[in-house]
C-alpha cells in the first residue's frame, strides 16, 4: 500500500531532467530575491519617496517592462531559447551587483528599472521551455514543482533582505545579483535547447501560421481566461506593496522586519502545501479551482481592513497563500495547453503581460488611493474586485464546458 505521503509527490514523479534543474535553478533564484520584496521600502524609506510617488515609479518599472516582455518572446521562438535565459539573466545580475556599490538615490532606481528590463526578457522563454518539456498529463506537476521551487528560496530569502535592510542595503543588491549568477550557470551547463522537440499531437499545441494576435482570436476563452485573470492579478499585487505600508504605519521601523517574516511565513506555507493542493484539485477544473483561490483573497484582503495586530496578518497570509497556490497550479498549466508550439514564446509574453498589467497598475492606483484615502478602505476595494473576479471566472467554466463539447479531444476544459 503506498504510503499517502509518497502519494503527495507523485505528480513531481518522472519528469524530464531538464524540470529538475530549473527547480534548483529556481530555489537559488528565489534565494538571493533580496531587491523585490522590499522594493516599494526601498524607495520610500532608502530612496526618500512617498507612497503614491512610490507606486508610480514600481508601476513605470513594471511599463518598462514590456518592450522587454514582447522582445523576449520573438526571440524565444526565433533564437535560442537557453542562452537567451543566460544572457538576460547574466546582464540583470551584473546590474544589481553595481547598484550595490552606489548610494540609496534615483541612480539606484534606474539601475533596479534596468534590470528588471532585462529579467522580464528571459521569462517567456523559459515558460515556452517548461511547455516544449511536458504534455498535460504531467505538465501541471512540472509546473507545481518550479513554484514550488522559487517558494522554497523565497521561504528564507526575503526574511534575511527585511534583517540587512536598515544597516546593510549593499548587501541586499551584491547577494541578488550572484544568487541570480549562480542560477544561471546551472542554466547554461545542464539544460538543452528545447525549440527542436517533436511537434505535439494535441490539436491545439500543434504549430500554426500567423501572428500572435491571430492565435488569441482564434482561442478567445483564453482571451476572457486572461482580462479575469489580470484582475485577480490587482488584487494579489497588495500582499506586496500595501501590506509592508500597512506594517510600516503600525509598527514603524520595525515593519520591515515583520514583512521579511510575513514573506518568509508565505514562502513555508506554499513549500507545506504545494503537493497537498495539487493532489486534491488534480482532476478539478482549473477554471472552477482558480475561481477558488480568488474567494480565498477576498477574504485575505477583506479582513486587513479591520486587522491592527501582528497574529491577524499571519492569519490573512495563510488564506492569501491557499488561494496562490490554487492559482499558480492551474493558471499557467491551462494556458500553456491552449498555446501552439509554434507560438510558445510569443504567448508566453503576450498573455502575461496581458495579466501583468493588472500588477503594474496596481501600486499607482492604490498607492495614490491609500494616499488620499486610507489603507482600511483600500483593503475593502481590493476585497471587492477579488469576490467580483472570483465569480466571474466561476461562471467562465460555463464556456469552457461549451468548449469541451465542441472539442472532445481536448481536454484542457475539463
Amino acid at each position: 500500500m503506498t504510503n499517502p505521503i509518497q502519494q503527495l509527490f507523485t505528480p513531481y514523479k518522472g519528469l524530464p531532467k531538464e524540470i529538475y534543474i530549473i527547480f534548483i535553478a529556481r530555489i537559488m533564484n528565489s534565494l538571493g530575491g533580496f531587491v523585490n520584496p522590499l522594493l516599494v521600502l526601498i524607495l520610500t524609506q532608502k530612496v526618500g519617496l512617498d507612497a503614491g510617488i512610490a507606486g508610480t515609479y514600481i508601476t513605470f518599472i513594471s511599463v518598462i517592462a514590456v518592450p522587454g516582455m514582447l522582445l523576449g518572446g520573438k526571440l524565444a521562438d526565433s533564437f535560442n531559447r537557453k542562452w537567451l535565459i543566460c544572457a538576460c539573466q547574466g546582464m540583470g545580475a551584473s546590474i544589481y551587483i553595481a547598484a550595490g556599490f552606489i548610494s540609496p538615490s534615483m541612480t539606484m532606481v534606474y539601475m533596479i528599472m534596468a534590470a528588471s528590463f532585462f529579467f522580464i526578457m528571459c521569462s517567456p522563454a523559459y515558460d515556452a521551455i517548461l511547455a516544449d518539456l511536458t504534455n498535460p498529463d504531467n505538465r501541471k506537476g512540472a509546473y507545481s514543482l518550479v513554484y514550488m521551487g522559487w517558494n522554497l528560496g523565497f521561504a528564507i530569502g526575503p526574511a534575511i533582505a527585511g534583517m540587512l535592510f536598515q544597516d546593510h542595503l549593499s548587501l541586499i543588491f551584491i547577494i541578488d545579483g550572484i544568487c541570480t549568477l549562480l542560477a544561471t550557470a546551472l542554466i547554461a551547463i545542464f539544460i538543452k535547447e528545447t525549440k527542436s522537440i517533436a511537434e505535439p499531437d494535441r490539436i491545439l499545441e500543434r504549430n500554426v501560421e500567423g501572428s500572435v494576435f491571430m492565435v488569441l482570436f482564434a482561442r478567445p476563452l483564453l482571451v476572457v481566461f486572461a482580462l479575469i485573470l489580470l484582475c485577480i492579478e490587482f488584487a494579489y499585487t497588495q500582499w506586496s506593496f500595501s501590506i509592508p505600508l500597512h506594517l510600516g504605519e503600525l509598527f514603524g521601523d520595525a515593519g520591515a522586519s515583520y514583512f521579511g517574516i510575513l514573506a518568509s511565513f508565505n514562502g513555508i506555507l506554499v513549500i507545506a502545501f504545494t503537493p497537498l493542493l495539487t493532489r486534491i484539485t488534480q482532476l478539478a477544473r482549473p477554471i472552477r479551482v482558480i475561481a477558488c483561490g480568488a474567494f480565498c483573497y477576498a477574504a485575505a484582503f477583506g479582513m486587513l481592513a479591520f486587522t491592527t495586530v501582528l497574529p491577524l496578518f499571519y492569519l490573512s497570509i495563510f488564506i492569501m497563500t491557499v488561494g496562490e497556490i490554487l492559482i499558480a497550479i492551474n493558471a499557467s498549466t491551462f494556458m500553456a495547453n491552449m498555446t501552439p508550439a509554434s507560438h510558445r514564446g510569443r504567448m508566453s509574453s503576450i498573455l502575461p503581460l496581458l495579466v501583468g498589467t493588472g500588477n503594474a497598475v496596481s501600486p499607482m492606483i492604490m498607492g495614490n488611493y491609500i494616499s488620499t484615502h486610507s489603507i482600511a478602505s483600500a483593503w475593502i476595494l481590493i476585497g471587492t474586485i477579488s469576490i467580483l473576479s472570483a465569480a466571474l471566472m466561476w461562471f467562465l467554466q460555463g464556456f469552457a464546458n461549451k468548449y469541451a463539447t465542441a472539442n472532445p479531444h481536448d481536454t484542457v476544459s475539463h
